[in-house]
């Protein structure tokens, strides 16, 4: 494993206006309906940030633009540059009020989780009538959207079926119809990918948004460990006939260490101990050399110099 950083990047000042700060990301201003989005290792869980895990940051920005590049074809997204491993600019974009979750799998450990509601007795779940005698972590016959209402002052979303987002008002029902079709073929994609890739990809959080323009874009980051859930392939089916959870490549070492302390998203998160914050790097860095079949470069700190500079040569300064 490659050494820790010496302090998580959380924060940088940059003499830019409209400085907004948000879970795991810091943005910026920019002309032309731009904003420049400033990465962090901030981990956020139960819709709050729970630690600092480092090099995600840098991971997850560079991941997440490698994806939105490999699905442009399928839907526009916001990114309009990366000119630092931990710094996007992209296009100013009003998010919609729902986020959208696509589910290949019945898995999850948290209260919104098709597993958890279905070990509990509903059959009925997000709109959809599941059968008996499913087992946990198995495939379902075809991937199905559940959306959630976006979190507001760090409550957990809310859980709605799609027939509640346009009729609850959320969403107009023309832009959610090209949501659907674009959310289940970015995942068929990611899938594709995914499987090349020795993983499996269980299930994925899309966000959207409006851009200045009135059209419907692919906003916030995909297909990371961070709003994905990779599952090895070669021991996927060994895992799950033994009884044992598959082996992940995502943030899942968190949300059980954080469930087994009882935490519930109230409160400040417990300590989770070096072994599962190293451990969980180790599975970002692994999914990232996966998928892009290339290896991970720890960029070298300080940010802030090098970022100056590579925004003063694209004109931004």
């Amino acid at each position: 494993m490659h050494s820790p950083l010496p302090a998580p990047f959380t924060d940088l000042e940059l003499d830019l206006p409209d400085r907004r700060v948000g879970k795991v990301r810091i943005s910026y201003g920019l002309p032309d309906n731009e904003r420049l989005f400033v990465t962090t290792d901030r981990l956020s869980a139960f819709d709050r940030v729970v630690a600092a895990v480092p090099y995600k940051g840098q991971v997850l920005n560079e991941l997440a633009a490698w994806w939105f590049a490999n699905t442009a074809d399928i839907v526009a997204n916001h990114v309009r540059g990366v000119p630092d491993p931990n710094v996007t600019i992209g296009v100013e974009a009003t998010p919609l009020p729902v986020e959208v979750v696509v589910r290949g799998y019945i898995t999850g450990v948290t209260s919104t989780s098709l597993w958890r509601r279905y070990s509990e007795g509903q059959r009925l779940i997000y709109g959809y009538r599941l059968p008996d005698g499913m087992t946990q972590h198995q495939q379902l016959d075809t991937p199905i959207i559940t959306p959630t209402t976006k979190a507001h002052a760090g409550a957990h979303d809310e859980p709605i079926t799609c027939a509640d987002v346009v009729r609850g008002g959320h969403v107009d029902a023309a832009i959610w119809a090209t949501v659907e079709t674009a959310a289940i073929a970015l995942f068929a994609r990611g899938q594709r990918i995914a499987t090349d890739a020795g993983l499996i990809l269980a299930d994925t959080k899309y966000e959207f948004g409006i851009d200045p323009y009135g059209e419907l874009i692919l906003i916030d980051e995909m297909h990371t460990p961070d709003s994905s859930r990779f599952w090895v392939a070669a021991t996927y089916a060994s895992r799950i006939a033994a009884g044992d959870d598959p082996e992940s490549l995502d943030k899942e070492p968190i949300r059980r260490a954080l469930i087994a302390a009882g935490y519930d998203g109230n409160g400040p998160s417990p300590d989770l101990g070096a072994a599962v914050v190293a451990e969980t790097t180790t599975r970002y860095i692994n999914a990232f050399e996966r998928l892009t079949c290339r290896p991970f470069q720890p960029s070298s700190y300080p940010v802030e110099p090098r970022l100056t500079e590579a925004l003063h040569r694209a004109g931004v300064l």
